[in-house]
């Protein structure tokens, strides 16, 4: 990690897409309250609060589980050239807006040319380089090589490769803007042209007929070659024209802002669908309170361990640790918050599905009202809520010692 990540004791925030500075330091975030009150006429006796809440519970389901081990699904690819592991609605149906995919290639390795035809797709590499090539609708292509850190999006039907580039495996972790795609049901090439027939396949390519009867009858998903070097190969046509389009960028490296322990963002204008979020926690340091109105969040953990809750209204509350390969996914609106509870940092990716950051913080709502009006909803003294933060905390270190009054 670079050493403005380590900086202590503020850990950070790093996103990309629409994040603005001024929407990351002002935006604000989530209360979770709720209050069941039950009246009726002056001879019916009043519901105690344990009643109510009893009453309440009975007519709401529990909140579903939202974390999932996203390193040991049982919907998984090996072979010889590397592995995956994904996590759709078949696995985690409750992450229906947003899968993802844990890949690992090997030296001379490479996921074979393909397409999805529902959603986009998103990478962030953690191990090793990668190299891709894409092609757009309008005919121009690219080939950019990715390092720890990096990024790249690719818009829903853009075909493209990836491989392993160097003497090093390479893990990259795929994320998607759609829950029921699948990455071993996507659009391969060999899956194509090996199930079209022959005849036609000489006459689209110009190749000898026997060149098509001889190949294998299925898909090759991941396949081997020469061990991909510095210096990037020659397209067949070489004349093709490049993409002016940024496929590219760096999430590990964009330049932190902190704000008492987190920060914004730069912009990635080729991201239409997708927000991504690098986010470091210190030690029993916690992101406060909020909720996203516009976006459903997908989170995997890099490093370290945690716990996240969710407030899913009346009165619905669940909490679940989580750690290393794990994913965690939060319904749009619901209101949540993370704790590093190891002793060492903890690294999340985080995905919304939208391209546009929208977040509002219990600290920053409060803080927009009067202070009687607050004292009057919890039935406090006014001089205690007149001592609330008066902006959103983000990511907040912990006290050793309680704050005192």
């Amino acid at each position: 990690m670079k050493t403005d990540l380590s900086i202590d004791p503020q850990p950070y925030l790093h996103a990309r897409r629409g994040l603005s500075r001024r929407e990351m330091l002002s935006g604000a975030s989530l209360a979770a309250l709720g209050l069941a009150t039950a009246g009726g006429l002056a001879k019916t006796p009043t519901p105690s609060t344990q009643d109510a809440e009893a009453s309440s519970s009975d007519r709401h389901e529990d909140l579903e589980d939202f974390i999932f081990d996203l390193e040991h699904s049982t919907g998984g690819w090996q072979g010889t050239g590397g592995t995956a592991t994904e996590a759709t609605v078949e696995e985690f149906p409750l992450s229906q807006s947003i899968a993802g995919v844990s890949m690992r290639l090997n030296p001379g390795a490479f996921r074979e040319l393909h397409w999805h035809s529902i959603a986009a797709e998103w990478a962030y590499v953690l191990e090793g380089r990668v190299r891709t090539t894409v092609i757009s609708p309008d005919g121009t292509t690219a080939t950019d090589d990715f390092a720890v850190g990096d990024i790249w999006y690719f818009p829903k039907g853009h075909g493209h490769m990836l491989q392993c580039a160097g003497d090093q495996p390479c893990h990259f972790l795929l994320g998607f803007d759609s829950g029921h795609f699948s990455e071993f049901g996507t659009f391969s090439v060999t899956d194509w042209v090996s199930h079209t027939r022959p005849e036609i396949m000489a006459r689209n390519l110009g190749l000898p007929i026997e060149t098509f009867q001889s190949l294998p009858k299925k898909e090759l998903y991941i396949g081997t070659g020469p061990i991909a070097g510095g210096v990037k190969p020659v397209n067949i046509d070489a004349n093709v024209e490049q993409s002016q389009n940024p496929h590219k960028s760096s999430l590990l490296h964009a330049h932190p802002e902190e704000f008492a322990g987190g920060q914004p963002s730069g912009r990635f204008p080729n991201n239409s669908s997708l927000t991504s979020a690098l986010m470091t926690l210190k030690p029993s340091a916690f992101r406060e309170l909020h909720w996203h109105p516009n976006a459903d969040e997908w989170q995997y953990v890099i490093s370290g361990s945690g716990r996240l809750t969710l407030f899913g209204s009346h009165g619905r509350v669940k909490t679940m640790d989580y750690d290393r390969g794990k994913v965690a996914f939060v319904k749009q609106g619901y209101g949540h918050y993370i704790e590093n509870t190891g002793n060492e940092e903890m690294k999340l990716l985080i995905l919304f599905n939208s391209p546009n950051y929208q977040e509002i913080a219990l600290s920053a709502w409060l803080a927009a009202n009067p202070v009687q009006l607050v004292a009057d909803h919890f039935g406090v003294n006014p001089s205690l809520v007149a001592d609330l933060p008066k902006r959103r905390l983000g990511i907040a270190p912990w006290h050793e010692e309680p704050i005192q009054d």
